[in-house]
């Protein structure tokens, strides 16, 4: 008697492009991270929440500020930049011009700082590089109230209190903008290139201006920026420096006018629309300058 043998069942071999164990089908769709997502809006709401009141209330008259609802739009902008212009003569767009002229003229100094001794750190090698690179990072350490009262001492020592210098001086030089000064260097000039340009003859001057300046130019535009708004926000440093409110900056002109208010209710629709125009700027130079901006640090040049 011959018994049929029963078939062999064989698993049919996976399709090409597909792992073997792991099933098959149409991808699942992606699931929304919702605590992350959730947590980003907050932080937005969070900082937006300020702006928006900001905008809203500038528009108030003084009688509309604090009697109808917070984010109800009013009907007196107009009328508050007008008050504001013709405040004592104008003076606000005079501390607007001084803020502009602080945070301006320092931060092109203090970017022409950095540049040099980010690329003198960089690409020179010299007996206490390190140890002088480190000393300068132990500013990015120290708080400006601990450094606002030392500063005040020198100046008074050399006679500057109470002028503009006062406030220009201790901003040229920016432990922060000399790191990132440095980095960038680091990662946007290779030294083949510095050494191709020594080949040719090119002195030390023309192969930091023609060679590596353009290559920095991304990284001067940020620490530029970085400049630009810490000098325009400073308050403590010509709070202390300044005695003539003719030379004051926006924020301690509007700090001014803020301790009046105190008295004078009605000087704070001036403080807040004050406080709007005073942000205007430093988006306009964000939008200005985002196009300098580039996302690789070196196009071309050495390939090592």
């Amino acid at each position: 008697m011959t018994g049929t043998a029963s078939p062999t069942l064989r698993k049919a071999a996976p399709a090409a492009g597909t792992t073997p164990g792991v099933p098959q089908g149409p991808p699942s769709p992606r699931r929304t991270a919702l605590l992350p997502t959730a947590a980003l809006i907050l932080g937005a709401l969070y900082c937006l929440l300020p702006v928006a009141w900001v905008v809203v209330a500038a528009t108030k008259a003084d009688d509309e500020l604090f009697s109808t609802f917070t984010f109800l739009p009013g009907s007196g902008f107009a009328g508050n930049l007008g008050d504001l212009t013709a405040y004592r003569d104008g003076i606000y767009w005079r501390w607007m011009g001084n803020s502009v002229l602080y945070a301006g003229l320092g931060a092109l100094l203090s970017t022409v700082v950095s540049a040099f001794a980010g690329y003198a750190l960089a690409v020179y090698r010299f007996r206490g590089r390190e140890l002088f690179f480190n000393v300068m990072l132990t500013g990015v350490l120290m708080p400006p109230v601990i450094l606002a009262v030392p500063q005040y001492l020198l100046m008074a020592e050399a006679d500057l209190t109470d002028s503009r210098l006062s406030v220009l001086l201790p901003l040229i030089l920016s432990p922060y903008g000399v790191y990132l000064g440095r980095i960038y260097a680091e990662a946007a000039i290779p030294a083949e290139l510095v050494e191709a340009g020594r080949v040719d003859g090119a002195g030390e001057w023309r192969i930091f201006t023609r060679i590596a300046v353009p290559m920095l130019g991304p990284g001067l535009v940020t620490i530029f920026l970085f400049q630009f708004v810490a000098i325009w926000n400073n308050f403590l440093l010509p709070f202390i420096m300044l005695g003539d409110d003719e030379k004051f900056p926006m924020t301690v002109g509007l700090f001014t006018l803020l301790k009046q208010g105190a008295s004078q209710p009605a000087l704070y629709t001036l403080v807040i629309t004050g406080a709007l125009l005073a942000v205007v700027p430093l988006i306009a130079l964000f939008l200005v300058i985002q196009r300098f901006w580039s996302l690789d640090l070196l196009s071309g040049a050495v390939k090592s």
